[in-house]
């Protein structure tokens, strides 16, 4: 059995979808009989941030093929640019060449689509594993004539690929109602985001009684852009708690000059670029409260951030200003986060307050969101798609 793998990201890139990836694929790998393609991109999550990675190669027996996209940024343009270099030379990749499966992660609603063109052209069935809604998104991220015009071309984008999928993943159970209203054919599994061995690793097994002294550093790592609103809450924070705490904020994205600006002249808050994955376990067990914060957008009320599996690992504090399904989950899952309703900093402030300095270990979160386990209970999923039919 040959299975196609579709992801705009995958190792050595620095994102949620990367990570993801690649930890499905090292599932995949140990299924009997399965022989695995990935095409995916040269890293360019960041464009502060560079790894090398050979364009092709085999490795561990999975053939990888990485494509070079043009310079770009964060803009809407650039990633269309960006996608379509991606497109154009997926389909010359695949073409000549037989699978049984295509399977396709996706954020942005184009590698879905593309693995649905190719799914279509080969008469094979199509598992879509996704991560965001990005026709319910744009409508809170684009000015509104952009959305006008935009939102028509990508509702039907969306219907073409999600009409054409065997089965569906989606990472967040906010996201059932949206997805089963409209495509109610599809079969539905909830193989969310988990933590990844990294992170297990250093996991504390013991409590620790915080011993700061003076400010507390808040540290939050991970994209800068208009979703996430750093710049609507972090430089108001930042004057409230002065002498209280210090803002670390590692990462870059297209609202990052927008926040250097407004945090000008405070001294608590520091901006850096992005680090590797081991710098930032380091970042995370030096800080005293690990920081997430989500704009007050209605699509953002049915995400739930890779983050919070990253953070709640380290057995540190998490101050969240999120809403819907993200702040249940938190509430439910996460002990010892505090959460307050997006840029809120009255709210935040207070719920500051109410986290408990120090570590405390997660064991239970731990044993439920094993990255490990998800993905293999995941792996076996999607090689049963082709099973069942043979």
């Amino acid at each position: 059995m040959k299975v196609l793998v579709l992801s705009f990201y995958y190792e050595p890139d620095l994102c949620a979808g990367s990570f993801r990836c690649t930890a499905l694929i090292e599932q995949l790998k140990k299924q009997h009989d399965v022989e695995l393609e990935v095409i995916t991109t040269l890293p360019n999550r960041y464009a502060s941030f560079s790894a090398e990675a050979p364009m092709h190669e085999v490795k561990d027996g999975v053939e990888i093929h990485r494509i070079a996209l043009p310079s770009h940024k964060s803009g809407m343009l650039d990633q269309i640019k960006a996608f379509a270099t991606f497109y154009r030379q997926a389909l010359k990749i695949s073409k000549n060449k037989d699978y049984d499966l295509i399977f396709a992660t996706s954020s942005r609603l184009f590698t879905a689509f593309l693995g649905a063109r190719i799914a279509s052209a080969k008469k094979l069935p199509l598992y879509l594993d996704i991560r965001d809604i990005f026709v319910d998104t744009i409508k809170d991220v684009l000015p509104a004539k952009i959305t006008w015009l935009a939102k028509p071309v990508f509702s039907w984008v969306e219907a073409y690929a999600f009409g054409r999928a065997k089965r569906i993943n989606l990472v967040s159970k906010g996201f059932k109602d949206y997805f089963s209203s409209r495509y109610p054919n599809a079969e539905y599994r909830w193989f969310t985001n988990g933590i990844d061995n990294e992170f297990l690793a250093v996991a504390p097994e013991t409590s620790k009684v915080s011993n700061v002294f003076g400010q507390v550093t808040v540290l939050y790592a991970g994209n800068i852009g208009e979703g996430q609103g750093l710049h609507t809450i972090v430089p108001a924070l930042a004057k409230k708690l002065e002498g209280k705490a210090k803002f670390r904020i590692i990462g870059d994205g297209g609202r990052k000059q927008v926040l250097l600006q407004k945090v000008d002249g405070l001294t608590n808050v520091e901006l850096l670029p992005p680090v590797s994955r081991n710098e930032l376990i380091r970042e995370y067990q030096n800080a005293d409260v690990l920081f997430l914060h989500l704009n007050d957008y209605p699509a953002f009320q049915k995400v739930l951030p890779s983050k919070i599996f990253e953070y709640a690992a380290l057995g540190k504090p998490v101050w969240a200003g999120v809403s819907g399904y993200a702040a249940q989950f938190l509430k439910e899952e996460v002990t010892n986060s505090s959460v307050f309703y997006p840029g809120d900093d009255a709210e935040a402030c207070r719920s500051f307050e109410k986290l408990e300095l120090g570590v405390i270990p997660r064991t239970e979160f731990i044993n439920k969101f094993s990255r490990v386990k998800i993905m293999a209970e995941m792996a076996n999923d999607i090689i049963s798609v082709v099973r069942n039919e043979t």
